[in-house]
């Protein structure tokens, strides 16, 4: 019996929207805790804890999350045959996101106080948000060529 007749296979606009929702989601997520931690506080320093998540995100986004999701996009972009739906990461990606969310659920449980926690959560979350966005224009680009072929 061939098991790769079961594999959930998918053009490479999918996997781009995947990539995109995946990246842009997480990003959301991360943030919402950063807000919530951040409301229990002054508004006055809460200005100074967004202000710095807010530059460390622009960081983030530009001197590290962009470069991955273009090597990401450079691997997907050429797909000519449908793939897997699970290979909009690869491996190793899956074991860094694992990684990544265990260093997380590590940091929230942490005596770190939120507030400081937050500048982390934003960075991070705004970070993958900007380059999650990349995927999107991607994934229209290919859309509206693919119409136009018809």
């Amino acid at each position: 019996m061939n098991i790769r007749k079961f594999t959930p296979r998918v053009d490479k606009r999918i996997l781009v929207l995947l990539a995109g929702l995946m990246w842009c989601g997480v990003g959301i997520m991360l943030v919402r805790y950063a807000v919530l931690w951040l409301s229990s506080i002054d508004v006055k320093e809460q200005f100074y804890f967004y202000t710095a998540g807010l530059l460390s995100g622009i960081l983030i986004h530009h001197f590290g999350f962009l470069k991955i999701a273009d090597k990401n996009l450079k691997r997907l972009l050429p797909l000519t045959e449908k793939k897997c739906l699970f290979s909009f990461m690869t491996w190793k990606s899956y074991i860094i996101v694992l990684i990544m969310v265990s260093v997380g659920i590590g940091l929230r449980h942490s005596s770190i106080p939120k507030p400081y926690l937050s500048i982390l959560y934003i960075g991070i979350g705004l970070g993958l948000f900007l380059s999650g966005i990349r995927y999107f224009r991607f994934f229209f680009q290919l859309s509206f060529s693919k119409r136009i072929q018809r």
